[in-house]
């Protein structure tokens, strides 16, 4: 009779763990989803043909007249988050391409560019990423620098495994004064894994989550510009160094 109680314990006590660890997973894993002018910037429209499928959302001009734009979104971010920021790129005749992540972790689908360069073979492309999304675009970028002409990271950095350091690639880097959620240390650190031609620009008053349309981030700081104000600084950071690719 004990044996068949302890039995029924030790099987209640683990039911209730696992319960408990599959809450706290939903809860780490529940994503940034997009706010309301995200979904607005996913309807054609203004010259800009929108279109999904199951890996990325294209934001496709009626005339292509400079280089494709690769983006990886950051962690637990929702693709559909950097729609405001693609179209305002492709408004200039840049195709722009942002991956869809299973899990919306970029760490799950690193070679997500590989297909969509495959796809698109008349373009030449640069690939970047905010946060997790740069440190994974600069990983696939170092194995395969012969596909892109650049990299950018918008409030990121490469790591060691993404050193593009003895690689030809122009880089833009764009980051936030007021970015709360960016591991200083590491950002530092990841300066000596660029090229020395790297360009650096400063959004002054901007944060961490601006960059994408999905609200405030957990840990980030209070930018002082608007949203609309930081993706506007960005795209014009991003249509300078593109205007300037060899």
């Amino acid at each position: 009779m004990k044996g068949k109680i302890t039995k029924r314990r030790v099987f209640v006590i683990l039911l209730i763990i696992l319960v408990a660890a599959g809450l706290l997973l939903w809860r780490y894993l529940t994503p940034y989803a997009p706010e309301q002018s995200a979904e607005t910037a996913l309807i054609s429209g203004g010259g800009i043909s929108v279109e999904q499928n199951d890996n990325w959302i294209s934001f496709e001009p009626g005339l292509a007249t400079g280089a494709g734009v690769i983006l990886y979104p950051g962690g637990l971010v929702e693709a559909e988050a950097y729609s405001p920021l693609a179209k305002a790129i492709a408004m200039a005749g840049h195709p722009v391409y942002i991956a869809k992540m299973p899990f919306n972790l970029a760490v799950t689908k690193g070679d997500a560019a590989e297909e969509i360069i495959r796809v698109h073979p008349k373009l030449t492309f640069v690939l970047g990423g905010h946060s997790l999304g740069g440190v994974m675009a600069s990983r696939y970028a170092a194995e395969h620098p012969g596909q892109l002409k650049g990299v950018f990271f918008l409030a990121s950095y490469p790591d060691e495994k993404g050193s593009l350091k003895d690689t030809t690639l122009s880089v833009l880097s764009i980051l936030g004064t007021e970015d709360g959620v960016i591991n200083r240390t590491s950002y530092r650190k990841g300066r000596s894994y660029l090229p020395d031609n790297t360009i650096y620009y400063s959004v002054e008053g901007g944060n961490h989550a601006q960059f994408g349309s999905y609200g405030k981030q957990k840990g980030d700081g209070e930018a002082t510009i608007s949203e609309e104000e930081q993706q506007s600084r960005t795209v014009r950071a991003l249509l300078d160094w593109l205007s300037n690719l060899g």
